[in-house]
């Protein structure tokens, strides 16, 4: 009879709805002080445990911990080591090709319109299968980068000749060199470090991540330029979401594509203005470059954009020229629309 009870308890509890819980890991390579943190991943988890009343919860490793290695984020995900992350496209390099093209010079210093480039060209499969393997639950970049440097005041071309800046991705360090200036990879982590020791004169960002990094604690000038973006991924093992029920994976679709990825250029510009308004009260220039160098820089990285798009050619997007274009012409979308 004992027997026969203890074995009911356990048909019972098993059957509760406390042991059908479903946790997900999820990565990605920012501090948890970072606005993508706080304001992007933390209320998307909450958005999505809510949706499923509870039946699905997440365990967040951010930048810092075992699994918030900025090179890792798309290789953990492809081998289930973490169930979803967000990532940087451009680190490490040659995965994202195709994706790369946002990042051209002087494409837009704004990120609304360089996300919904992004994601107009997903969805219309321009980016092919560079996602393979993925549940891609958003695509988005960020505001236009500035120069930050330490001790090296910036205004014109001829003052960025060998400077060591810190890069994000290829086009980026293509533009850098074009510039006269020395590319130095480094993850987003390793940046304050370099930057104390002299190994780095500087780095290019946007306001943001500055901020987080306490980057203002070894920057003493700022060149507002607006010359590139750079891309990032928020992306799920496709193999996990298609094992979930029905209703889970519903609730994780509410939460992302077309209902998240509008929300990004908002994001960037309240994050941005954190990090300025920190190196205002620090005391440190800040400068904007003036139209005409601006033109001067945009006729001076002409050649690299050719060189760039005949680099993608070789390395099998044959459509690079076109594909590119196609770029420009979303991104022109939303920038006519607001003026």
């Amino acid at each position: 009879m004992q027997k026969t009870i203890i074995a009911s308890v356990l048909a019972l509890t098993a059957a509760s709805p406390a042991l059908a819980e479903t946790k997900l890991s999820l990565s990605h390579y920012l501090p948890a002080v970072h606005g993508i943190h706080t304001d992007f991943i933390e209320p998307w988890t909450k958005q999505v445990s809510e949706c499923t009343g509870g039946e699905v919860t997440f365990e967040i490793f951010p930048g810092g911990t075992q699994k918030g290695n900025v090179a890792k984020q798309q290789e953990q995900v492809l081998a289930g080591v973490v169930d979803i992350a967000h990532g940087l496209s451009g680190i490490p390099r040659g995965r994202f090709n195709r994706t790369s093209l946002v990042e051209m010079p002087f494409l837009t210093r704004d990120a609304g319109a360089a996300t919904h480039a992004l994601w107009s060209l997903y969805n219309d499969g321009d980016l092919g299968d560079e996602y393979r393997g993925l549940k891609v639950l958003a695509l988005h970049a960020h505001n236009g980068g500035l120069l930050h440097t330490n001790g090296k005041h910036v205004e014109t071309m001829e003052d960025m000749a060998g400077l060591r800046i810190r890069t994000p991705s290829p086009p980026v360090s293509e533009m850098l060199t074009f510039l006269g200036a020395t590319p130095q990879g480094l993850p987003p982590g390793e940046v304050y470090e370099n930057l104390q020791r002299n190994v780095i004169d500087g780095t290019v960002f946007p306001w943001d991540p500055v901020k987080s990094f306490g980057l203002n604690e070894a920057l003493t000038d700022h060149l507002d330029m607006g010359a590139y973006t750079v891309s990032f991924f928020f992306v799920m093992n496709q193999k996990k979401y298609d094992s979930l029920p029905e209703n889970v994976q519903t609730c994780i679709d509410e939460a992302s594509g077309d209902n998240l990825v509008p929300k990004f250029g908002d994001w960037w510009d309240n994050w941005d203005a954190i990090g300025r308004e920190e190196a205002e009260e620090a005391g440190h220039t800040i400068t904007v470059l003036s139209d005409e160098e601006r033109d001067r820089w945009r006729e001076a990285l002409m050649p690299m954009t050719e060189k760039y798009l005949e680099t993608m050619k070789s390395e099998g997007v044959e459509d690079a020229t076109e594909l590119y274009q196609k770029f420009q012409e979303k991104v022109a979308e939303v920038e006519q629309a607001a003026q």
